[in-house]
């Protein structure tokens, strides 16, 4: 596969997202499928694993380090810090909490280097900013972390532009992950443009608009019970009605340029800029072949100014978070509301 470079790295320009093998769409994969599904990435020429102490509470981080520790001389790993499963009540059930505080990213970052079954994460992501915390002392603890050998460079996660500026005096940040495909345009207001101007690599996670780009929701009452997407506003009934109708012109799109729909949504995403890597999930070794094929599609002009046109802040009904969620990150947001139809 062709390479991009992740801040001091090179990886594959499509990476393996490696959340929804234990969190986020509903029940777990089995182990044993997830092993697979980790070892057909790294076979299919996959060099970028993304994995976050969030997910499942450090199950996700365990399961990296169980299947791939073997591998480590072969990829890129990154993971995430600040935001964590926490016993607040003291009952043994876990919470998600946000805590940017310095002491509690190293410890994070101890549990994570046991979990992953290795001596150095080559890229921590501040996974949220703590609004209680200046970024520059979170940021400042990750660059103590670069110093100390336990890490080899810092990224940041779901951050506006200023605050990416505002980190990168404080410590050099290498890469900024947020959501970003043709359906989740906000980075295109400001914080696309400041990774340009700082060098900094943009990480797209949901590339795929949580499968939607990939023509695979279509009746979110069949969603599991635990799936985050339940929710999420766009797939709110009369959002998703919306939204739905997108898809027949997205197909033919999709058809004209030889190739299936997820793969279009993960080339638009190439075409926008060498700085981008998209990292999309999957249990399927079939869809994460898929996925990876998407690295040799070309689009020329016209076809990107379709989908351009097609799908894009104003056509698609629904916010991508709903309040609560919204309020956790520190992202541009447009002003104008999608167009009914």
């Amino acid at each position: 596969m062709s390479q991009r470079a992740l801040g001091p790295f090179n990886v594959s320009a499509i990476g393996l997202g490696c959340m929804n093998l234990s969190h986020g769409y509903g029940a777990p994969t089995s182990a044993e499928q997830a092993e697979r599904v980790l070892l057909a990435a790294l076979d299919a020429g996959v060099t970028h694993f993304d994995t976050a102490a969030l997910y499942g509470f450090g199950a996700n981080e365990t399961l990296v380090g169980r299947v791939l520790a073997r591998h480590r001389d072969r990829f890129t790993l990154a993971s995430k810090c600040g935001m964590t499963g926490v016993d607040v009540a003291g009952d043994g059930k876990l919470v998600r909490v946000i805590d940017g505080r310095p002491a509690t990213l190293r410890a994070t970052c101890e549990a994570a280097l046991k979990r992953l079954q290795t001596e150095v994460i080559d890229l921590y992501y501040l996974h949220r900013w703590d609004k209680q915390v200046p970024i520059e002392e979170s940021v400042g603890a990750l660059g103590d972390l670069v110093r100390a050998g336990k890490i080899r460079a810092v990224g940041l996660s779901e951050v506006s532009a200023a605050t990416l500026r505002r980190a990168h005096a404080e410590y050099p940040i290498a890469a900024l992950q947020t959501e970003y495909s043709l359906w989740t345009r906000n980075p295109e207001i400001a914080v696309a443009q400041a990774c340009r101007e700082l060098g900094v690599a943009f990480v797209a996670f949901s590339p795929v608009a949580r499968g939607f780009l990939a023509d695979a929701v279509h009746d979110v009452g069949s969603l599991h019970e635990k799936d985050i997407r339940r929710a999420m506003p766009r797939f709110a009934p009369e959002h998703h009605a919306r939204n739905l109708q997108l898809l027949p012109a997205y197909r033919k799109i999709a058809a004209n340029a030889g190739c299936t729909p997820a793969q279009l949504s993960l080339a638009w995403l190439l075409h926008q800029g060498d700085n981008i890597l998209p990292i999309p999930g999957t249990t399927s070794i079939d869809h994460l072949r898929e996925n990876m094929a998407a690295a040799d599609v070309r689009l020329p002009p016209e076809l990107l100014a379709q989908l351009d046109a097609l799908i894009n802040q104003r056509t698609v009904s629904g916010d991508r978070y709903n309040a609560q969620s919204s309020r956790e990150v520190d992202t541009e947001v447009f002003d104008t509301a999608p167009t009914e139809k």
